[in-house]
């Protein structure tokens, strides 16, 4: 596709097409009219707006030039480095579609990217990065998803995940990149805008007391109370 529009000027009928064609572009490839990464100066691919909003910031504010491959729009992501995982993808997914699949979320769960931007920079290089040298299967974010994926499914705990972690770096050959605690992987999932929120939940695991529960004291299921009882 030309891109040679993002160089115009903005008063020109060419940056006009072009800003169509990119619009139709990616509505055709992502089947949304909502929840679409803005590429403008100001959002750079971090804020989420529907197309009549991206289609004004394109104009006020002109579109990210930089933003040559059009990941987050429909476009196939093309490899940058020789380092490469052997997995199928589809294109017409976002260069990390596999995240959202693994831990059960679509693409408008993601929101905002974490706030500051050279982390998320390093997130990308990160997904660059094989698991260990040599390794074509996984990379040290794909691997991660997975790992965090099979805490989330069977309640591992924080200690146990950080353990496991440690247990798998020993495992592998020398040079590995898998985290070695439970922190450096939140710090990852958070500059992916994967930050997570604790939420109470009934003792039976009936409900989590969120939305229409949110201020409920008891389970309206088993009648359990959501406190636990002190010594007075």
């Amino acid at each position: 596709m030309d891109k040679s529009w993002m160089h115009s000027d903005r008063r020109s009928k060419a940056y006009e097409l072009g800003v169509e064609e990119f619009l139709n572009f990616f509505v055709e490839n992502l089947l949304t009219t909502t929840h679409i990464r803005c590429p403008c100066v100001k959002c750079v691919n971090l804020k989420l707006f529907g197309v009549g909003i991206i289609r004004d910031h394109l104009y006020f504010n002109e579109v990210d030039q930089s933003y040559k491959n059009w990941t987050f729009h429909g476009e196939p992501w093309e490899a940058t480095t020789k380092a490469s995982r052997n997995v199928e993808e589809d294109d017409d997914h976002s260069r990390y579609s596999f995240v959202s699949e693994e831990i059960e979320m679509d693409d408008n769960d993601f929101g905002d990217f974490g706030s500051n931007l050279y982390e998320f920079a390093n997130v990308i290089e990160d997904g660059d990065q094989p698991l260990f040298p040599g390794c074509r299967k996984y990379t040290k974010l794909s691997a991660l998803v997975k790992l965090y994926n099979l805490k989330a499914k069977h309640g591992m705990s924080d200690v146990c995940f950080t353990k496991l972690l440690i247990l798998q770096g020993d495992f592998l050959p020398e040079g590995n990149t898998i985290p070695a605690s439970m922190y450096e992987a939140k710090k990852t999932f958070c500059a992916l805008g994967l930050s997570y929120e604790k939420m109470h939940a009934c003792p039976n695991d009936c409900i989590l007391y969120r939305k229409e529960y949110e201020d409920s004291t008891n389970c309206p299921t088993c009648g359990i109370s959501r406190w636990k009882k002190g010594k007075d």
